[in-house]
């Protein structure tokens, strides 16, 4: 959760108001008519520039998010977004929505890239390709919370369907590249992102490995293929 420095919240995790209640979602008004004015993604599309300030919020997330981990400053995020703390709160009430929303979105922005390589690349180097934009990204969310990580394991959850369809993504181009006799046919996908991770963590974990990292995924890579 954002510390008391990230903004006020509410005891249920919501942004407040100048008044104390609940910030009111970017272009609604002040709902005085039966029903009142609804919360964005509540039953019609976002204005375009609510919209505009989601996405420039989860671009300037990631990038936090990757420089400093899952405790990055909300309040940093908003300013080098270039909005105000109440309208981050309104578009990701709580630190794990922010989250969970950048986890979805690069969940399904690997699943494509997989899809991409499958249909232009060459079978061994679209898996390398993969796993190289993959372990990029696997550090920057070690330390979720319980209750996030709860939400992957529960199949039932956007989060974890968003995973699955790129881990099935990527399983098709383990197959494809074992079809084509690059990679051993001993290896699954569980032991493909165990390596990757395990890669990804000793990197972050020990600094002066960080320019170590090619040659590390070198000697990965070099350990899938066929004896």
């Amino acid at each position: 959760m954002a510390d008391e420095q990230d903004g006020s919240m509410d005891q249920r995790g919501r942004a407040k108001g100048a008044s104390g209640g609940p910030a009111r979602p970017e272009g609604s008004g002040e709902g005085s008519g039966k029903g009142g004015a609804r919360a964005e993604g509540a039953g019609r599309e976002p204005r375009a520039d609510a919209r505009r300030n989601r996405e420039r919020l989860l671009a300037v997330a990631r990038t936090v998010v990757a420089e400093h981990g899952t405790e990055a400053s909300l309040r940093d995020i908003a300013r080098r977004a270039e909005v105000g703390l109440g309208t981050l709160y309104r578009h990701f009430p709580t630190r794990e929505a922010l989250l969970e929303a950048l986890l979805r979105q690069g969940f399904d922005r690997l699943a494509e890239r997989a899809e991409a390589l499958a249909e232009g690349a060459e079978p061994d180097e679209a898996l390398r390709e993969w796993l190289r934009d993959f372990a990029g990204g696997a550090g920057a969310y070690r330390g979720l919370a319980g209750s996030m990580m709860a939400t992957l394991n529960d199949e039932g959850s956007p989060l974890s369907v968003s995973c699955h369809t790129m881990r099935a993504a990527a399983g098709r181009l383990l197959e494809r590249a074992q079809a084509s006799g690059h990679i051993r046919d001993d290896i699954d996908g569980t032991d493909l992102f165990a390596l990757v991770n395990a890669l990804s963590w000793i990197a972050d974990q020990a600094p002066s490995l960080a320019s170590r990292r090619e040659h590390l995924f070198a000697l990965v890579m070099d350990g899938l293929k066929p004896r």
